[in-house]
C-alpha cells in the first residue's frame, strides 16, 4: 500500500508541474506605444518660390513593433510670403523600423487641406480639399520619454484643386513618449 501511495504522490507532483508553466508571467508588458509632439513646419508650395512656415502637432500610436498609425496637423499658413497658406489635417498607417535609438518610418496619410487666402485687398477666406500624402522620417530617442523628430517629409497631393497641388511639407520637432 505504501508503494502505491508513493507512486500516486509522485505522479501527482509531475502532473501538477505541467500546469505551473515553469516560467514567470511577464510583469511589464504593454499594448502599444504613444507619442505626442510638436514641431516647426516648412511648406514648399507650387504657387510661390518662397516657403510658407508654421507649426505642426502630431501623434503616433504603434500597435506592434513595426505597425502603427500617425495623425498630423500642419498649420503652415503662419508665415505666408505669397499671402496663401496651406493647412492640413492628416491621419493614416505607418511602418516603423527601429535600430538602437533611431526609428525610421514610412507613412501614407489621408485627410483634408485648407488653402487660406490672406490678401490685403480682400477679406480672409479659405477653401477645403481632400488630400493625401506619402512620406516618412526619422525619430531619435533622446531620453526614455523624449524623442527628437530629426525630419519628417510628406509629399502631399491635392487633386481637387484645379490641376492639383503637390506641396512638400517638412517638419522637425520634439515629442513626449508615454512609457
Amino acid at each position: 500500500m505504501k508503494r502505491h501511495s508513493l507512486i500516486g504522490l509522485i505522479a501527482c507532483v509531475f502532473g501538477l508541474s505541467i500546469n505551473s508553466h515553469a516560467q514567470a508571467v511577464p510583469t511589464a508588458s504593454r499594448n502599444g506605444t504613444l507619442q505626442l509632439g510638436a514641431g516647426v513646419t516648412f511648406d514648399s508650395t507650387d504657387y510661390t518660390p518662397e516657403m510658407t512656415k508654421g507649426v505642426s502637432v502630431y501623434g503616433d500610436f504603434d500597435f506592434t513593433k513595426h505597425i502603427g498609425v500617425e495623425g498630423d496637423i500642419h498649420f503652415a499658413s503662419i508665415v505666408a510670403p505669397g499671402d496663401v497658406g496651406e493647412d492640413s489635417y492628416l491621419f493614416g498607417p505607418r511602418y516603423v523600423v527601429r535600430r538602437n535609438r533611431i526609428s525610421a518610418y514610412a507613412k501614407a496619410v489621408f485627410g483634408i487641406g485648407r488653402l487660406n487666402y490672406q490678401f490685403d485687398t480682400s477679406p480672409h477666406s479659405s477653401a477645403t480639399y481632400k488630400i493625401y500624402a506619402f512620406g516618412g522620417g526619422v525619430d531619435i530617442k533622446a531620453t526614455r520619454s523624449i524623442n527628437i523628430r530629426a525630419i519628417d517629409v510628406e509629399f502631399q497631393k491635392w487633386p481637387g484643386y484645379g490641376n492639383g497641388l503637390s506641396p512638400i511639407v517638412t517638419t522637425i520637432g520634439v515629442a513626449y513618449s508615454f512609457p
